[in-house]
């Protein structure tokens, strides 16, 4: 068949490999010369551990073996299976670490409750001061910005696949065909649209009542640190705002130990991710009220910075960049994406909220399956 797949983000990239994985011949197209929206501006986290139970938590622990499959064949993605640490500064934190990692679905998750010697055994580089630290063993690491262009530059080199960045498709043709803003149509025998956080003009007119809203992140990235962080790093924020982490415990947190009111106010958790080069990715806020705020609030970098270097011990490299992104998430929290046939053969994907880099190869061969590739 031949598949015409829109949007060149993390879904949209995923969508075209497992159509080309398959046999078939791909016309990949992007309104941007290259993805510029949230597949590129996140953590490049493979995230498992937290994920809910059913579906959610399916879709990731098949994502993390498809990644590691894709990572046999394109290492330029940088994957890495490092596995997280959630590390805990409170006793009311500790308490949510040990009642999750003693549950029964802590072995599918692989969780597992480490002191703080421990904690400095798995990762040298906190040598600040904690009580320990939930251990995911599942998790992983990608690189944000070039896995998407590995993976297209891989498929390439195989003949079946055509990218076309810098045209925004206008409208869908029919039942199989896309009209891009050169007035070029394309057609072919299945149409997937992954247009990420880009949910009005053409979105909205094929799925006027689409159940997805947009969010709002802020993220900055590090000079080099100077050792090795042998795994990606959350704190305890990150119990309020995984809903794997539900329970007695979790309520007792919530009722009993105020969150700080910075990140109350935006949202926060810390989530931490060495870089290829040494630098460090750290964020995030989450903003859900539109309309956003155009500008940077440092209020919650000042904030960030504390919380990082709490854990390491030590003053935190000089800051690099900062930066916003925007990206598309289902009303619905629990369902992991939205997916929905709007034409005889087209498909539209979106909506994954901040699983997009951990679920979307999942995601892509759900689709594919659907659409009998």
């Amino acid at each position: 068949m031949k598949v015409i797949v829109v949007g060149a983000g993390a879904l949209g990239t995923m969508h075209a490999w497992h159509a080309v994985q398959r046999g078939h011949e791909v016309v990949h197209l992007e309104r941007e010369e290259q993805a510029r929206g949230a597949s590129v501006r996140n953590f490049g986290l493979v995230w498992v551990g937290g994920r809910s139970e059913g579906a959610e938590l399916d879709t990731a622990l098949r994502a993390r073996e498809l990644w590691e499959g894709i990572a046999t064949e394109v290492p330029g993605i940088g994957f890495r299976a490092s596995g997280s640490l959630t590390v805990v500064r409170t006793e009311a934190e500790r308490a949510v670490a040990t009642e999750v990692a003693a549950r029964p679905d802590a072995a599918v998750r692989g969780w597992e409750w480490l002191d703080a010697d421990a904690v400095r055994e798995a990762n040298p580089a906190l040598g600040g001061k904690y009580l320990g630290a939930l251990w995911s063993p599942h998790d992983a690491q990608v690189e944000p910005r070039v896995t998407q262009r590995a993976l297209q530059d891989h498929l390439g080199a195989t003949g079946r696949y055509t990218f076309l960045g810098g045209r925004e498709v206008r409208e869908v043709v029919g039942e199989n065909a896309v009209r891009d803003d050169r007035g070029e149509l394309h057609t072919g025998d299945r149409v997937v649209l992954c247009t990420g956080a880009w949910l009005g003009g053409m979105v909205r007119e094929l799925a006027p009542q689409l159940p997805v809203r947009k969010v709002r992140l802020q993220m900055m990235q590090t000079e080099p640190l100077d050792v090795p962080l042998t795994t990606s790093v959350a704190d305890g924020d990150s119990f309020r705002y995984y809903p794997a982490y539900q329970g007695l415990a979790l309520d007792r947190l919530n009722a009993g130990q105020a969150q700080h009111p910075i990140a109350s106010e935006h949202r926060m958790q810390l989530l931490l991710v060495q870089r290829r080069d040494g630098s460090l990715t750290i964020g995030d806020t989450h903003e859900y009220d539109q309309p956003f705020g155009f500008d940077v609030v440092e209020e919650p970098y000042a904030y960030l910075r504390g919380v990082v270097e709490d854990l390491l011990g030590r003053p935190m490299p000089a800051i690099r960049r900062r930066w916003a992104g925007v990206y598309a998430q289902c009303v619905d929290t629990t369902r992991v994406v939205h997916r929905e046939q709007v034409r005889e053969d087209v498909w539209l994907v979106t909506g994954p909220g901040g699983r997009g880099m951990t679920c979307s190869p999942a995601i892509g061969e759900a689709t594919a399956n659907e659409m009998e590739l």
